[in-house]
């Protein structure tokens, strides 16, 4: 790695950065020249874009070498590919907004800045390799979505969705403040790396307030991951949240924030057995509590909130394994949950209206939908076989990686309970495929699709997300080869993976 301070060409490497920033800057600039909803869409997207195919050049470069800037970020192919999925979620969330928010009736342009400047933080976050970085960029990404969240505040859901997302995450960025100075002021040092020694020793000799810093480091981003038992808010945040949105908080920020969680769990040594303990808790009970609390939801939002619990408790799993398949299986994993995350929300977007006092939410919504859009039936169904982890869906694929690397690991009981939380979930997740075929109610057609929707943005981005998920769990090669080559690059990595 190039430890120097940094050069041209290395900062070159945070274009996508730069790229996002100064979208949002002529994005502000526009608004305060003259709103126009759809040319303001078109920028953000043109950014985003831009973005996405700087990062794509850096992957498929043959040349590419990790660079450390300042000690404050490390770019390298793990980053990158974190990032790539960042843009791609950014993209589709960008894209059903517009759609979703054209008709609605108060100030419109200011959500794509908000959802701009929380993209750079995201960014920001998968490169952090500092604590000053760390927090500076969650907060960034975080700050914004507390409007987002809240935007369509005439609706009381949504407000105090906003409400209760502000006041529990700024606990939570207490905490880790706390934190941080607790090693902070064991250490010296707020690198994850150069302080390295010195916290690896501190934790070995089980220095109580060393290992509570680091428990309360791993507890604030368990909440910003609604990992069990720091999930109350997910469901209610999102019900409350406009469709799209929720969309954006459960897969830009939550993937940013398990990019930045891996690199600093691998990264800066934490993983003696009291803190293996401490995550292997929260594991096994966001998977219980995640899918058990799902079971009984008759809303679609709130059952999407409750799996994403359990699905984060599976991949913190494979984290805790830490063998040489771990990193891949979680890689693989990402890619997989982003995709059907981004086609189970698609359609309950499509199906909701900023109008309504309420989303598209509840399930009695969706019955008999396929009597009226099949097509549209058909792609929800393949996202919930995807989340099931049924064959021949990316989500099959997702957790076979994960159950082979904690059987690699000889964590038998991690894997059986990945089974028995699949299972649990199979009952709500074919529930919710039931409903769509059954004989259509009055009240189903309350909230319906535009007839055209298959024709518009959003709806082929649904599409072609039900298409990646079939494609991947028919063909996973090339991912799971793309996936081994996004390694790591930490002093710790090496050493962790030869155990």
């Amino acid at each position: 790695m190039n430890h120097s301070i940094f050069n041209v060409a290395d900062l070159m490497l945070l274009a996508p950065v730069w790229i996002i920033a100064l979208t949002a800057v002529i994005v502000m600039l526009l608004i305060a020249v003259k709103r126009h909803h759809h040319l303001i869409a078109t920028v953000s997207v043109i950014g985003l874009n831009l973005a996405a195919v700087t990062l794509i050049v850096h992957l498929v470069s043959t040349t590419f070498n990790p660079v450390d800037l300042m000690g404050l970020f490390v770019i390298d192919r793990f980053s990158l590919l974190y990032q790539l999925l960042i843009l791609v979620a950014a993209l589709a969330c960008c894209t059903l907004s517009h759609a979703y928010i054209e008709g609605y009736q108060n100030r419109r342009e200011e959500l794509y800045l908000m959802m701009l400047l929380s993209v750079m933080g995201a960014l920001l976050m998968v490169n952090s390799t500092h604590y000053a970085s760390f927090f500076i960029s969650l907060e960034l990404m975080s700050v914004p979505v507390y409007g987002l969240v809240a935007y369509t505040h005439e609706r009381e859901n949504s407000l105090e969705a906003g409400i209760k997302y502000l006041v529990l995450s700024a606990t939570a960025s207490a905490m880790l403040l706390m934190g941080m100075a607790y090693i902070y002021a064991y250490t010296g040092s707020l690198s994850f790396y150069l302080g390295f020694d010195a916290l690896l020793g501190m934790l070995k000799a089980g220095n109580p307030m060393v290992i509570l810093g680091i428990g309360l480091i791993l507890f604030a981003v368990a909440f910003k991951l609604s990992l069990a038992p720091f999930h109350k808010w997910t469901p209610d945040v999102y019900q409350g949240a406009p469709a799209p949105l929720a969309t954006f908080l459960a897969t830009v920020a939550k993937v940013a924030t398990f990019g930045l969680l891996i690199r600093y769990v691998l990264g800066a040594g934490v993983l003696i057995p009291s803190i293996l303990t401490i995550l292997s808790i929260i594991a096994v009970l966001s998977i219980v509590l995640g899918n058990l609390l799902a079971v009984k939801q008759n809303n679609l939002k709130r059952l999407l909130a409750y799996s994403s619990i359990a699905h984060f408790g599976y991949v913190l799993t494979a984290l805790v394994s830490k063998n040489y398949l771990s990193l891949d299986s979680l890689n693989v994993y990402m890619v997989t949950y982003i995709l059907t995350t981004i086609g189970a929300f698609g359609v309950v977007t499509l199906m909701s209206s900023p109008y309504s006092e309420k989303d598209a939410e509840q399930l009695v919504t969706y019955t008999g939908l396929f009597w009226r859009r099949p097509l549209l039936t058909a792609t929800l169904t393949v996202m919930m076989l995807s989340l099931a982890g049924i064959p021949l869906t990316a989500g099959f694929i997702g957790k076979f990686m994960l159950i082979k690397a904690n059987v690699e690991a000889g964590h038998w009981v991690f894997a059986a309970m990945i089974i028995v939380g699949s299972g649990i979930g199979l009952y709500y997740y074919l529930r919710v495929i039931m409903t769509l075929y059954m004989t259509p109610t009055t009240e189903s057609i309350h909230m319906d699709a535009e007839v055209n929707w298959g024709q518009k943005a959003g709806g082929i981005m649904v599409l072609l997300s039900a298409l990646l998920v079939l494609l991947i769990g028919i063909y996973p090669d090339p991912l799971i080869q793309w996936a081994a080559s996004s390694q790591l690059t930490a002093p710790i990595q090496v050493l962790l993976f030869q155990q």
